[in-house]
């Protein structure tokens, strides 16, 4: 897991401008306001997402990341949905992300979409900074 934690980084700060990756890393996925999941087969890590609890409504996904030999197979929307489900048994009424707006992004920012999740201001302790995109999803009372 250590390896994808790596590469999640690798390719935010490959990606993005100075000042606009907030991917965490190790230190802070072991953070206790952050869920880290793992989805796997046999022995091979398919891919990664975390929740981090803001307040008691509002969630963040954190740390989505699928591992390259796994890519489009479905494991970022089974991902995607099961940090949903976990928002949901949280007691989330939101969950919000904040994610690229370049090419790098997309595939990312159009499974949010298609998901449900909808363009919103900053949220949290984030400020505009010109690059990122941030989304939110309504999950109900």
């Amino acid at each position: 897991m250590v390896d994808l934690v790596e590469s999640h980084l690798r390719a935010a700060f490959a990606n993005s401008p100075p000042g606009a990756v907030f991917a965490l890393d190790l230190a802070g996925l072991r953070d206790p306001a952050v869920t880290l999941w793992t989805a796997w087969e046999g022995d091979a890590l398919l891919g990664m997402g975390a929740l981090k609890r803001l307040d008691a409504a509002h969630g963040e996904l954190k740390s989505m990341r699928v591992a390259p030999a796994h890519l489009r197979r479905g494991v970022g929307r089974t991902m995607l949905a099961h940090l949903v489900a976990e928002g949901r048994a949280s007691g989330y009424r939101r969950l919000s992300l904040e994610t690229g707006a370049n090419q790098a992004f997309a595939a990312a920012r159009a499974m949010y979409a298609q998901a449900g999740f909808i363009a919103c201001p900053p949220f949290a302790d984030y400020s505009d900074t010109g690059f990122s995109r941030y989304f939110t999803l309504d999950l109900g009372a």
